[in-house]
């Protein structure tokens, strides 16, 4: 079957019965022409399928258009919610969000950032404050707000919308401490790759340390993000290492639920023989029975308040204006899974 050839400017000056500079001026915005001729291009254009090619006015114009932003996860509901945020925060701006996914891999950030600069998004949107030399060193050079996310940097590139994830897992062992619990474990992600969070891990481990607890009830999996299986399969080490144990907290709602399964499964009482918790607000942490204790960072928010520092400084009428820093503030959700009924 040969391919199909896409309508052209000319084919739609065809069937308009117009010529292809008056095609060209009808479908730019600003332009002067009658209704009735306008009427007739959009229509020829419609029937076409034909889609504007805005290149060359993007190098006219010096905008593309664009905002580039890169997630670890395509299928996580925190990074859905925060991409959703920038789209809605774009809205009416005249720019649009082109996503890139990293699996988690600083590496595969760099060869999408690279491939983004080329084609001169107008603001760049990066997950987490951990890149490599290069990727920094690109993002440093390139002229246009560039935004971390999901992460607190001691020494961000430029603007920040995020959070201490450390913080977050020392507030979540302070609220496992409060409630009674002393044999507290955590399982997580590979360091080197989730260094959110290993930075909520090493938060959680700090504080216990801090309360005079062992610290080194821990369990990490090489594979990423920590699913429901494989955080089923680190429950089940996790117990059987340190039958014990009395509280675990998870680097995600979904390990979270994970675990919860298996300590249903074998027959213990939660929170009462062990005490479940997770990060993340995700619905399934919600719905769960019994409810998972969370924190929610609020992830829409992250995503919707770097829309409007991007927003913000492209239309500024100073190249001067002062990186912007945003802590968002988070919650720690106290639910049945954490709450001893005695």
């Amino acid at each position: 079957m040969s391919k199909r050839k896409a309508p052209t400017m000319t084919d739609v000056a065809r069937l308009a019965e117009v010529s292809p500079m008056t095609v060209s001026r009808a479908l730019r915005p600003g332009t002067r022409i009658s209704s009735e001729t306008r009427r007739k291009i959009v229509e020829a254009a419609e029937t076409l399928g034909y889609v504007i090619d805005t290149t060359a006015s993007g190098f006219a114009s010096g905008r593309t258009g664009f905002v580039a932003m890169t997630i670890p996860s395509i299928n996580n509901a925190n990074f859905a919610d925060t991409a959703l945020g920038v789209t809605e925060g774009l809205r009416g701006s005249g720019l649009e969000l082109l996503l890139g996914y990293t699996n988690y891999d600083i590496n595969e950030e760099e060869r999408l950032v690279e491939t983004f600069l080329r084609r001169r998004p107008e603001a760049v949107v990066v997950t987490g404050g951990a890149h490599t030399d290069r990727c920094r060193r690109l993002l440093e050079a390139y002229g246009a707000p560039i935004v971390e996310t999901w992460d607190l940097p001691t020494d961000p590139v430029q603007h920040v919308v995020g959070f201490s994830n450390a913080r977050a897992g020392r507030i979540m062992a302070t609220h496992l401490h409060g409630h009674g619990y002393r044999k507290i474990g955590f399982l997580g992600g590979e360091a080197a790759r989730d260094t959110r969070g290993a930075d909520r891990r090493r938060g959680f481990q700090a504080a216990l340390t801090e309360f005079g607890l062992p610290a080194d009830r821990v369990i990490v999996s090489g594979q990423l993000p920590t699913r429901m299986r494989e955080a089923s399969q680190m429950m089940r080490s996790f117990l059987d290492r340190w039958p014990d144990s009395d509280a675990v907290m998870c680097v995600s709602d979904l390990a979270a639920f994970g675990a919860l399964s298996v300590a249903l499964k074998m027959g213990l009482k939660v929170p009462d023989q062990i005490a479940i918790a997770g990060f993340g607000a995700y619905d399934v942490a919600e719905f769960a029975l019994p409810q998972i204790t969370t924190i929610d960072v609020k992830a829409y928010d992250i995503g919707f308040q770097a829309a409007s520092i991007i927003t913000r400084h492209l239309n500024a009428q100073s190249d001067d204006q002062p990186p912007e820093i945003h802590e968002v503030s988070f919650t720690v959700l106290q639910r049945a899974s954490s709450l001893k009924t005695s």
